[in-house]
């Protein structure tokens, strides 16, 4: 499964941000929406949520910065997250994904200059008991290591 977005369009980012300004907690609702379409929340979706919400830009920055799932820029073709909780570290998650980084030739949280991957940290996959853990394209795999990070670092690189 590869990741397929639209380009960033002010007029489509408006459309989806008006079909869910009557959802309860709306902010949320549309920071994901938006970076369903776009693969990301691009910048000059906050002040268009903000005025939809009625809220400050600054409390829907806050909002967009407390959840590490939303991503300032889109991501590359394939996504591969790589479990940083304290089980998966435990059980050598920390070797992994240095190994992850090599091999990409990029630090976690960051693109490959190709935007064939980005590799990002995530917090709890609860897979604790099949430590260490990853996910790529939405896919979560369980007992890492390094054959099966490296194979899922080639499959990303596809």
């Amino acid at each position: 499964m590869t990741s397929v977005y639209e380009p960033w369009d002010e007029t489509r980012g408006a459309e989806i941000i008006a079909g869910l300004t009557h959802v309860e907690g709306g902010t949320l609702v549309m920071l994901h929406a938006l970076q369903e379409a776009f693969g990301y929340v691009p910048e000059p979706a906050i002040p268009m949520i903000a005025e939809a919400r009625n809220l400050s830009r600054a409390e829907v920055h806050g909002v967009f910065t407390f959840y590490h799932d939303f991503r300032h820029e889109p991501a590359g073709k394939h996504v591969l997250k790589i479990c940083r909780a304290e089980a998966c570290q435990a059980a050598g998650g920390d070797a992994l994904a240095a190994r992850a980084e090599a091999k990409l030739g990029i630090k976690i949280g960051n693109t490959t200059a190709d935007q064939r991957v980005t590799l990002e940290p995530i917090y709890c996959l609860g897979l604790c008991a099949t430590a260490p853990s990853a996910m790529l394209d939405g896919r979560i795999v369980g007992r890492l290591d390094e054959k099966r990070i490296d194979a899922l670092v080639a499959e990303a690189q596809r």
